[in-house]
């Protein structure tokens, strides 16, 4: 028998198994960042806390499918709210029992509930499997992710913060000649507009006369 309900807190740490398995599972070897299931038990308690939803599909009385979603209300791009799937995952072993169609279909009674417009969701990159079966039921493209460390994305700021620094000195520097060189011409072109030179008083008086030959 199949039950697609709300987890409960005793459920969690079977979602939290399930969560490591599809980690496992995935191509890329990553569904979800935490690497061990008493900090995905603690994500999970945040996500509840939060306002979050976890559904569960139970199977003969063991926890075999998730669904961890958010909705998320309408903001600057989006007049209506959507419902973002963060994990879907079937244990191999519970997969082609229709369980996966089961859980979507309480995503998106719950999004009718919420009033959202949409359903979003982002499997792992690679996954085949996964992006087949939501092609199948009319999940299609939207937008491309790109993803960074803090750490990677701080040091390649710095690095550019620190060229971009380095070329506008080199401007300034620049400029500082040029400037430089323009107001040496204009004082060369004032002195030569003024015009001739009296040299006598480099020479240390005024010249003295030559006296006149006899005639």
């Amino acid at each position: 028998m199949l039950e697609i309900r709300p987890a409960r807190e005793d459920d969690l740490p079977a979602v939290a198994a399930l969560a490591v398995e599809a980690r496992d599972d995935s191509p890329t070897g990553a569904q979800l960042g935490a690497q061990d299931s008493g900090r995905l038990l603690e994500h999970l308690s945040v996500l509840l806390a939060a306002g979050g939803h976890v559904l569960v599909a139970e199977h003969n009385g063991q926890v075999v499918g998730v669904i961890l979603g958010r909705v998320v209300a309408a903001y600057l791009f989006a007049y209506r709210a959507s419902l973002y799937l963060d994990m879907l995952f079937v244990a191999p072993r519970a997969r082609r029992h229709g369980i996966g169609h089961a859980l979507l279909r309480a995503a998106a009674d719950l999004a009718a509930q919420h009033e959202c417009d949409d359903i979003y969701s982002a499997p792992v990159p690679g996954n085949r499997g996964v992006q087949r079966f939501l092609a199948r039921l009319g999940f299609a493209p939207a937008a491309g992710h790109r993803v960074v460390s803090v750490a990677a994305l701080q040091r390649r700021l710095a690095t550019d913060a620190a060229a971009r620094d380095g070329a506008r000195a080199g401007r300034r520097s620049a400029r500082a000649g040029l400037e430089d060189l323009i107001a040496r011409r204009r004082r060369a072109r004032s002195v030569m507009e003024s015009g001739p030179i009296d040299m006598r008083p480099v020479g240390g008086g005024a010249p003295s006369r030559r006296p006149a030959k006899a005639g």
